[in-house]
């Protein structure tokens, strides 16, 4: 028992426990007010809804930690067939939110099969680029049939329409197919198709409300009662919040200034009350899962599981860097949430499943390396079956 307590990656245990805790103290903090006024439900509503989740994702986090990861390679295909159903089903029985047709309400809870499709796909993809390592330089029989699938997937999201979910699931997607040891005149190739798709298809979902929001992120202040308003009301919260912020729960912007200030914005409500500390505190407890997690990648010596781990650890950097950048005013608003942070039930719960993974794939190589006597260097890495995706994952770190 105490050996395999020695296994776990404690750093993966502590930091999202931290981040939800500390996350559902904020969402409090930030609704108490908002979530009366706005929904007419009790002040408590959305800490209870966001405790309750926090107890099922600990579950499950603590329970994926301790399923050997390579049993996840084995359900990539039925991953597949459920990302594919769970996705064509909201075109007949999704449930319209924030203009996008992208939840089922089931009643008891509201879930979003875009977070499912996160992790899905990930699955597929490590599973299938791990398979195929021994000829994955023939780009049309390695590379190619695994992308019709992945564009598939990410036409069926643009369609709902939910672009910032699209773009989400496009890059974790991109981070892994470029990490898996393809050669890098395949990559330009990806990326020029990817370049010329996104050209033809941007005209025919371009908006008013989509070009507004573009407006609104890089010209603020020439419309700040419209466009620009949220923007702005996220700068008033950051500058109030200094260096310490104003307390907990002394926040004013979250009173009907700041749009979603649980969700979207929250990290706008944490600048105001508890300042740069507050805010350095949270990107530092994100940054240690991500900068571990790509750890995890380089050490691992099976292909699958490398490419799961740089995986999960793009999908939490992406879905943080697209946050922060639109609270901040580097990139539009997306309706992208802060991992962990935010709230919202179907994100919390498969992000815990994700650590979990990422956590029993930590416990496999120290078991491995505990059974070798030594950690594994890097070196012995290069000259191992995995040579291509030990390279990629590094490039990708550098």
């Amino acid at each position: 028992m105490i050996r395999q307590l020695k296994t776990y990656d404690f750093s993966l245990l502590f930091a999202p426990i931290a981040l939800v805790a500390f996350g559902t103290v904020m969402i409090y903090s930030a609704s108490m007010v908002y979530g009366p006024v706005r929904f007419g439900v009790s002040s408590d509503h959305f800490l209870m809804k966001q405790l309750q989740w926090f107890v099922v994702g600990l579950f499950f986090m603590l329970g994926t930690s301790l399923i050997p990861y390579r049993h996840w390679q084995r359900l990539s295909k039925l991953s597949v067939l459920m990302m594919l159903i769970m996705l064509a089903g909201l075109f007949f029985f999704g449930t319209e939110r924030n203009n996008a047709v992208s939840w089922y309400d089931l009643k008891v809870m509201m879930f979003q099969p875009a977070e499912f499709v996160k992790i899905g796909l990930i699955i597929y993809l490590a599973s299938v680029y791990a398979k195929k390592q021994s000829y994955i330089s023939d780009f049309s029989k390695a590379v190619v049939p695994p992308l019709v699938l992945t564009t598939l997937i990410l036409v069926m999201i643009v369609l709902q329409p939910d672009i910032g979910s699209a773009a989400v699931i496009g890059l974790i997607a991109s981070v892994v197919i470029i990490t898996s040891g393809i050669k890098w005149k395949h990559i330009a190739i990806l990326i020029t198709v990817a370049a010329l798709l996104i050209a033809i298809g941007a005209p025919q979902m371009v908006t008013d409300e989509r070009l507004e929001r573009f407006s609104g992120a890089y010209q603020p202040f020439e419309s700040p009662d419209d466009q620009g308003y949220h923007l702005i009301q996220s700068y008033v919260a950051i500058g109030t919040g200094g260096v310490l912020g104003e307390g907990i729960g002394q926040g004013v912007q979250k009173l009907g200034y700041l749009p979603e200030p649980h969700t979207d914005f929250i990290m706008a409500v944490i600048a105001e009350e508890l300042g740069f500390i507050g805010v350095s505190i949270t990107i530092g407890l994100l940054g240690l899962i991500v900068l571990r997690g790509l750890y995890i990648s380089s050490r691992c010596r099976d292909a699958f599981g490398a490419l799961m781990a740089i995986g999960i650890s793009s999908m939490i950097a992406i879905q943080a860097a697209i946050n922060l950048g639109a609270m901040s005013g580097l990139l539009p608003i997306t309706g992208v949430t802060l991992p962990f942070v935010s709230y919202g039930g179907s994100s919390l719960l498969f992000l815990m499943i994700a650590v979990g993974i990422l956590n029993n794939i930590a416990r496999t190589v120290k078991q491995k390396e505990q059974e070798d006597g030594e950690e594994i260097p890097i070196e012995e890495m290069e000259s191992s079956k995995n040579q291509r995706i030990n390279r990629g994952v590094r490039s990708w770190q550098n």
